[in-house]
């Protein structure tokens, strides 16, 4: 009998955005099931490809502004509108990503989320009243300091002259307060559950992925905890930097919260509830998920965790996909999945990174061919084909 199948899958970072693995995946089911219904939704975190996706679901369009980099190089940036509610989507991985910097040319102590602030006045030049933020794949530490110094805030030494870098936040003295943001709500999507400080903060977790070295961390710890010394002063006491997603994007999340009164939320729990997930799930008989690793942060509240999550509380089959499995997410099936598979079980690599789409579409079909046998079995993952098996 036809099945109805939910293909739900987080980008493959680097190699594929989420659109584009879904549509790989449908391709190759569809070879080998062309009978079965099948129901596209790209999924986004927060990360990368929030905008593209969440844009998608609300019907807006893209815009572009001239702004600059996280290394204040000139850039135009994309940013999402849909006129009817007023609602402006920011991805900031498309103004201050990491991905957008040469590898390895930019310290992180040189870089800063200043031209993000220009996206945001252009968003409210607009006439935007509510804002989507995805914090994911920034390259700033910054805790959102140039982020509000673009909107208008002062900060200042003993002295009285102005801090222009925010590693020299640790001589903080005072803050003198930009306009109030005359948006009426700013909900910011976060794919982490960090603190902004201390051992699972920003700058030791994530300060490294961006550049930052051990003896880097004592200078930005004591930077970031002015600033945060200063806020809790302005906010009557309120500790906004211990807020779990506080250090996300490094600890743009607790910027947003200290200097926009922004509100934080699970990215995962934003797209589900813009995508009516409860409403796709019903009637299911299977969904195919994934991502580009499939590890132990997998079952920490990211994405295709989630969705696994869900799946199993329906009692919905749901299978993960990924570019390559850790040692930490075996094969065999988990507390969430009933099986998990990897494009390294067909291919090496780097044939897996340079081709994904091809051998995601590949392995889809091979698991649609051996539905239900193979797919639910907890027997070992054998490429059937030989043109498969040559490529191991």
């Amino acid at each position: 009998m036809p099945l109805r199948i939910l293909i739900v899958p987080d980008k493959f970072k680097g190699t594929l955005t989420a659109g584009a693995a879904a549509k790989a995946i449908a391709r190759g089911w569809r070879r080998a099931r062309p009978q079965d219904d099948l129901d596209l939704l790209p999924m986004s975190d927060g990360g990368d490809g929030f905008g593209e996706v969440m844009s998608a679901l609300i019907g807006a369009v893209p815009q572009t502004v001239k702004t600059c980099d996280a290394a204040h190089r000139p850039c135009r940036a994309r940013w999402w509108w849909e006129p009817r509610t007023r609602t402006a989507i920011i991805e900031s991985a498309e103004v201050i990503g990491l991905a957008m910097l040469p590898a390895g040319k930019f310290h992180p102590f040189h870089l800063d989320t200043c031209g993000l602030g220009t996206v945001l006045r252009a968003v409210v030049e607009k006439g935007a009243q509510r804002c989507l933020l995805g914090l994911g794949g920034s390259a700033t530490n910054d805790a959102g300091f140039g982020l509000a110094r673009a909107l208008g805030w002062q900060f200042l030494k003993r002295n009285g002259k102005l801090i222009e870098s925010w590693i020299e936040l640790n001589e903080l003295d005072r803050v003198l307060p930009g306009p109030d943001c005359p948006l009426s709500e700013i909900v910011v999507a976060v794919d982490v559950q960090n603190p902004l400080l201390g051992p699972r903060g920003a700058t030791r977790v994530y300060g490294p992925q961006k550049g930052l070295k051990p003896d880097d961390f004592r200078l930005a710890e004591r930077s970031l905890a002015a600033l945060a010394a200063m806020s809790k002063r302005r906010k009557n006491a309120s500790n906004l930097a211990r807020l779990p997603g506080a250090g996300a994007a490094g600890g743009l999340g607790f910027g947003i919260l200290a200097f926009l009164g922004g509100r934080l939320e699970r990215g995962f729990n934003l797209f589900a509830r813009e995508a009516r997930l409860e409403e796709k799930l019903r009637g299911k008989d299977l969904v195919l998920t994934g991502e580009g690793a499939i590890d132990e942060s997998t079952f920490m509240g990211k994405g295709a965790g989630q969705i696994a999550m869900l799946c199993r509380k329906r009692r919905i089959p749901c299978i993960g996909l990924a570019g390559q499995l850790t040692q930490n997410a075996s094969p065999t099936p988990s507390r969430l999945f009933n099986r998990l598979f990897a494009l390294t079980q067909l291919t090496t690599v780097s044939h897996a990174r340079r081709y994904p789409a091809k051998w995601l579409e590949r392995l889809a079909t091979r698991l649609a061919e051996t539905w239900p046998h193979e797919v639910l079995s907890d027997e070992p993952f054998k490429p059937r084909h030989p043109k498969l098996a040559a490529h191991k």
